[in-house]
């Protein structure tokens, strides 16, 4: 026998769920609907893209305002350095979503 993944499966709930406190010692368990004011996976990977654009072109225009003589070398660098973090926490996360995927897709039907 399959043991199940979560709790969630063992109790046999399907489709997307979400933990929801009652109290301090009591959950409930509800569907997930789109319209949830919590953030989902979508919205979280929105969120890194769009963040990460904005690092980008901060750094950009902090570079080239540092070459016409409006910004400091030290505004410079930490917008450079901070777009170059952002750029490489999007490409980490790429790598695990497209390792996920790979995996999801050579499991047997």
């Amino acid at each position: 026998m399959i043991d199940p993944v979560s709790p969630l499966a063992a109790a046999g709930v399907g489709g997307a769920t979400r933990i929801a406190p009652i109290s301090s010692d009591h959950f409930q368990i509800r569907p997930v609907t789109s319209g949830s004011p919590e953030m989902d996976f979508e919205a979280v990977l929105g969120k890194l893209i769009t963040d990460t654009a904005n690092a980008l072109r901060k750094a950009e225009a902090t570079s080239i305002n540092s070459v016409l003589g409006g910004a400091s070398v030290q505004e410079t660098v930490e917008a450079v350095l901070s777009a170059e973090q952002a750029l490489q926490i999007a490409i980490a996360i790429r790598d695990k979503v497209v390792a996920a995927y790979l995996e999801v897709s050579r499991m047997a039907i």
